[in-house]
């Protein structure tokens, strides 16, 4: 251990899994000689596993419970008042509280996993928190307790049937199951249980009695797998799983270790130590050297360093292993131990191979692997993937091993924690050439290392800006398609502005670049590059967030003025969203036919007739001051005209709704309400053409059945619209005697067919007659139903066939 002179007794300790980092404070509980160069105020130390110091916090935000780790290497700080803070191994926190029962009873202990924590209050209750990421604590079953449990433990929830966390609550001789619901008494008679300990799968639990026995059951209580005497009556300082095959017990300066079926192995230490359970073994933290103690066979895997090492075996392993040594020393014995494993030898190559893998020594894993290279010569056809796949991770393994980096991980815990998460430890660790190196050597992506880098590099550089962003722009040239938007904004969130808007600069996706240009108040380059991208949905995102933020003045029209994407964009969404924003940019932009346009279409949502026309005034003035528009500004002059009109026919015709017609529909009515006079007072004013009126009369007089008026109508004056409408819309109104009457005054050439409209065939055959058509003849007689009459016709067409 790189620390020196530590007394771990002295401590309260919390070690990471996974050769995980190690946080210390000393126990206010425990009476301490002050000494010379010892802080006077609380210290949290994050020391590396090979005890290289990491960071020091100061404490003095009040009495801390507990501390533990979560799977992400968070070092999590329990208070007595409730709060937890996560801190990375920075020194960066972020906090939060378990609620107002923490708060009013106290915090009293505090049990915690790789994603969540179960804290005991002073009235007995117990909190339950399972996702540090988005903290929601929740009142657990009420256990019924009167006093602190004997000892306590938690199975996390991926462990339990239910999914949900349960606790383990020693009281009495018995122990009580919760979880959120209910509190089950399991009626057990062994205890009290003064220390417990769940298994690394969740499957067993370890118990320590008052009489000192060591008991293992099944954590569901239905299986009772072993008792072992300890002879202690006092309990351990701790009771931790070395993997799930054994349990290993401290007490003062004695780690006892027990099997499954009562073998045990006791080791004494100087000095105190601690001990952090791993899932394939215990690290053993001492004040000079950091150990891994693992039980022999407990997985599968170790059964081959045994049978290779094992003295007196003779296991295809192990003479693979003695061949080789044979083989150096130039001995005839290498081939005659190579030709009584010939048909094992495949397995001998493989069982060095693993062997290898689960090796610390450097020596040791070269040995074990070129045994394993001196099997494969004798093999015609071996894979040798899993040799390579070997000697690669070995590379990896040891380079992170190294003290410098003091991450001690086994090949089954890297196995279980995968590369992925190996190369985020390092980079958290800042040790961001050792995780690119990795990446290179496993052919993985480096964008995740070299973006942390870069960010690290921006917190922690004293160079100006412009040095920053030369030195990482070189070193991310060479990788296309990174994204910058991650470093830049990291330099916005430091204070660096200028840098985070150049770093953009290179950024290729405009979706990653332009919400955050947005956050960084960079507004016009933000709406520039949105244009740029050509993608219309970001020019957008762009235009809202501007509107939402500068409540649409004139820094927001400024902005959008000359782009003309921007624009017409604007336009297209205004129309059918805001005609208000719409009239004010129009208005900046001087565009005063379509600002009169926007004004127009408002008056007509008034309710009101003088708002109405009083927006229209003012979109006629609009018009008016544009000469090219002189069509509008007349036809809204007769709109507002007319509007006037409808009102006083209002106030003169009761009952009647005149405004917000159209003029036709208003005369149309006048005529419907027998007020004629006012009709063509309606006529006059507004010029309205002979044609125009007499159809709207027309179609009046008909769908009023005036008949006599429709007559007088006829008689009055030559028809400026003819008389073929009189007899069509007769015909609509199936008033075919009334059109008959009119069909006289048409032209000739269209009598017959209206004659035949209203089903009068021999006036239609007289009139064909007349025009000397036998073609419409035949068609009429064709039509004709009427025996008599078709005799007639037949006549008339035998009459023209013979001249």
């Amino acid at each position: 251990m790189l620390w020196k002179h530590v007394d771990l007794s002295k401590f309260m300790i919390a070690g990471a899994p996974y050769g995980g980092p190690i946080a210390m404070i000393r126990d206010d509980k425990k009476v301490l000689l002050l000494q010379k160069q010892q802080p006077v105020k609380p210290t949290i130390y994050l020391y590396t596993s090979a005890g290289k110091l990491m960071e020091q916090l100061q404490w003095d935000k009040g009495r801390i419970i507990t501390m533990g780790w979560t799977d992400t290497e968070q070092l999590i700080v329990v208070l007595e008042d409730g709060t937890i803070r996560l801190y990375d191994i920075h020194g960066e926190y972020t906090q939060f509280s378990l609620g107002k029962e923490a708060k009013d009873h106290s915090v009293i202990d505090c049990q915690i996993w790789g994603t969540g924590l179960v804290a005991l209050t002073g009235n007995f209750k117990l909190i339950s928190l399972t996702n540090f990421s988005e903290p929601r604590p929740r009142l657990m079953a009420d256990p019924g307790l009167n006093e602190p449990p004997h000892s306590w433990t938690v199975i996390p929830p991926q462990y339990t049937l239910s999914r949900h966390v349960e606790v383990l609550l020693a009281t009495g001789s018995t122990i009580f199951t919760v979880d959120a619901k209910e509190s089950q008494d399991q009626f057990l008679q062994q205890g009290p249980f003064t220390k417990m300990a769940v298994s690394p799968n969740g499957k067993f639990l370890a118990l320590f009695t008052t009489d000192g026995k060591l008991w293992v059951v099944s954590t569901d209580f239905q299986k009772n797998l072993s008792e072992f005497p300890t002879k202690s009556k006092v309990p351990p300082q701790q009771l931790v799983w070395c993997g799930t095959d054994s349990v290993v017990m401290y007490w003062d300066k004695i780690v006892l270790m027990v099997g499954p079926f009562g073998d045990w192995i006791k080791h004494t230490y100087d000095d105190a130590i601690y001990l952090i359970p791993e899932v394939d073994g215990v690290r053993v933290i001492s004040s000079d050297k950091c150990e891994f103690l693992q039980k022999s066979s407990l997985l599968p895997y170790t059964d081959v360093t045994e049978d290779i090492f094992k003295i007196g075996s003779t296991t295809p392993g192990a003479m693979l292993f003695d061949a080789l040594d044979h083989f150096e020393k130039k001995s005839p014995k290498a081939d005659e131990n190579i030709r009584s494993i010939r048909p094992e030898l495949a397995d001998a190559v493989d069982a060095c191979i693993d062997a290898a893998g689960h090796e610390f020594n450097q020596y040791w894993q070269r040995n074990l692997l070129k045994a394993a290279s001196f099997g494969k010569a004798f093999l015609e056809s071996y894979n040798a993937d899993r040799f390579v796949n070997m000697c690669q991770t070995l590379r990896i393994l040891n380079a992170v091993r190294y003290y410098e980096i003091g991450i001690p991980i086994t090949f089954t815990q890297y196995d279980r924690l995968t590369p992925d998460v190996l190369i985020d430890r390092l980079i958290n660790r800042h040790h961001h050439l050792l995780a690119l190196r990795i990446c290179e050597y496993l052919k993985m992506r480096s964008d995740r290392v070299l973006i942390h880098w870069a960010c690290a590099k921006i917190k922690k550089s004293k160079d100006d800006e412009e040095t920053i962003c030369r030195m990482i722009v070189d070193q991310l040239a060479n990788k296309p398609g990174l994204s910058y938007a991650e470093i830049a904004k990291t330099a916005h969130e430091v204070g660096q502005p200028k840098l985070a808007t150049k770093l953009l600069d290179y950024e290729p996706r405009a979706a990653d670049q332009v919400p955050l240009l947005v956050s960084m108040q960079e507004d016009e380059l933000a709406l520039i590059k949105a244009i740029e991208s050509g993608d219309t949905d970001l020019v957008y995102y762009v235009m809202l967030q501007l509107k939402r933020k500068l409540q649409p003045s004139g820094e927001f029209f400024r902005i959008i003025n000359n782009k003309p994407m921007a624009c017409n964009l604007l336009e297209v969404y205004c129309k059918q969203q805001d005609l208000k924003l719409l009239k004010d940019f129009y208005y900046q932009d001087d565009r005063h036919v379509d600002r009169a346009n926007i004004i127009v279409l408002e008056s007509y949502e008034q309710k009101d007739l003088k708002e109405r026309i009083d927006k229209l005034k003012v979109a006629l003035k609009l018009y008016q001051d544009d000469k090219d528009h002189a069509f509008e500004a007349k036809a809204i002059e007769e709109n507002i005209k007319l509007l006037q009109k409808q009102s006083q026919l209002e106030k003169e015709i009761s009952g009647q709704q005149f405004v917000g017609l159209s003029l036709s529909e208003t005369v149309h009515k006048c005529i419907m309400a027998k007020e004629s006079s006012k009709a063509d007072k309606l006529k006059s004013d507004f010029k309205i053409s002979d044609k125009r009126f007499w159809w709207i009369k027309l179609k009046a007089l008909v769908e009023m059945r005036e008949w006599t008026e429709l007559d007088k109508l006829a008689k009055s004056k030559k028809s400026p619209i003819g008389y073929e409408p009189f007899v069509e819309e007769c015909i609509k109104a199936m008033q075919h005697r009334e059109a008959a009457k009119y069909i006289l005054k048409c032209e000739p050439a269209v009598r017959p067919g209206l004659f035949i409209k209203v089903g009068d065939f021999k006036a239609a055959g007289q009139e064909a007659l007349a025009l000397k058509d036998v073609q419409l003849l035949r068609e009429i007689r064709s039509k004709c139903g009427n025996h008599i009459i078709a005799q007639e016709l037949d006549a008339y067409i035998a009459q023209l066939q013979n001249r």
